[in-house]
């Protein structure tokens, strides 16, 4: 298929200095995948609630899944900056999209990498890069969200296996996934996490449907009935709410990076549309307000590019602390949804159409901005960071 997109990132600070030969290839790499094979569908499918599972082998050949994770289990071997830019790329095309893979490096190839056993990252992490398995993570629950250490998914030992009960709730990729990294509380009440497999009796995972948001993403329910968990599927040494905490900052990362690039897209359709449209004898960039609304777009973007940035090369040096990747994903996903707004407001009614994707990146914000750590819930880290009061309880 023929893509006409004709997307051009902005980069107002002359940002692509700081990143090196090979930062820049891979960017280009995952740019020109995204333009030849997610945007010209994209749209289609997001109308049509369908999710694209025929770009999962794509996305692994181009590092998206896992890209940090080292070569010798599958993996690309890449920088945090390089994940970085791999997510704002595909997030750029769309959310959905980069939720899927976002899921699979950060929430299900990470904590494998990060807890599992030789065994288990021998047999899953080759086939999880290279898209050939699909991976989902289960902490959230139907009553307990921004509080997982309230989890109520219970495995108990049975001496040759675990028995696994509880159910999980707005998993994305679950209808699809060939695996799950599940968390739940053992007799002790302390967090284990361990992986199940697609076939597993007494495992079912139902789709959700229905939803306004992340239409080309798949989501669903993980329901765990009796199911005999084998032991060499335990993670064998994390017993603790750090375990899943820290796959959630390696995917808050991500989306720090990320839904800047649905905003640089927003950015970028408002300023070509501006430039093209004429009213009263002129294009509606020549007018004060629409001046204001994309100098401040860009303004905004830049800004959280320049943080993104610096929080990669902290990640890189091993610096980075959980309060500095919320701050991020707050400020990034808060100005997207901003710039995204206003955006559509200059293409008037347009804006709303599946001619252009600002509707699509706003619908799709709507859930960014609440998952993985709600936009409240981030405010309120950065806010025991700087304090040393906690307000959550």
């Amino acid at each position: 298929m023929i893509s006409n997109d004709l997307y051009e990132a902005p980069d107002y600070y002359l940002l692509d200095e700081l990143l090196t030969e090979e930062h820049k290839l891979i960017r280009s790499t995952v740019r020109a995948w995204v333009k030849k094979e997610l945007t010209p569908i994209i749209e289609d499918y997001a109308q049509k609630a369908f999710f694209p599972k025929q770009l999962l082998k794509g996305l692994g050949a181009i590092a998206a899944f896992g890209p940090t994770i080292p070569i010798q289990y599958g993996g690309a071997g890449l920088d945090y900056i390089a994940y970085g830019l791999v997510m704002q790329e595909i997030e750029r095309g769309d959310s959905g999209i980069r939720s899927t893979a976002s899921v699979q490096g950060s929430l299900v190839m990470y904590p494998i990498y990060t807890y599992g056993t030789e065994e288990q990252k021998q047999k899953y992490l080759p086939k999880l890069a290279d898209g050939t398995y699909l991976g989902c993570f289960g902490l959230t629950e139907p009553n307990h969200g921004s509080d997982p250490s309230a989890m109520i998914t219970r495995i108990q030992d049975k001496g040759d296996y675990y028995l696994l009960n509880g159910a999980k709730m707005w998993i994305s990729n679950a209808p699809c996934a060939d695996i799950a990294v599940v968390w739940a509380k053992d007799e002790t009440n302390s967090i284990r996490g361990l992986i199940v497999e697609r076939g597993m009796e007494g495992f079912t995972t139902p789709e959700i449907h229905n939803k306004w948001s992340l239409r080309a993403s798949i989501t669903g329910e993980l329901v765990f009935d009796n199911v005999r968990i084998p032991k060499t599927h335990i993670f064998p040494d994390i017993k603790s709410i750090k375990g899943p905490l820290s796959c959630l900052n390696q995917a808050r990362y991500g989306i720090a990076w990320g839904a800047i690039g649905a905003a640089m897209d927003c950015y970028d359709t408002a300023l070509k549309y501006a430039k093209q449209r004429e009213q009263f004898g002129k294009p509606i960039a020549a007018f004060q307000l629409q001046q204001k609304k994309l100098a401040e777009m860009i303004t905004e973007i830049t800004k959280a590019q320049l943080l993104v940035w610096r929080l990669g090369t902290l990640k890189n040096d091993n610096k980075a602390t959980p309060a500095q990747i919320s701050m991020a994903k707050r400020n990034s996903v808060e100005m997207a949804l901003h710039v995204a707004r206003e955006a559509r407001q200059i293409l008037g009614a347009m804006g709303i159409t599946g001619e252009y994707p600002i509707m699509r990146h706003m619908m799709n914000l709507e859930s960014v901005v609440t998952y993985e750590g709600t936009h409240d819930i981030h405010l309120l880290i950065t806010g025991m960071d700087i304090t040393g009061e906690n307000a959550f309880k």
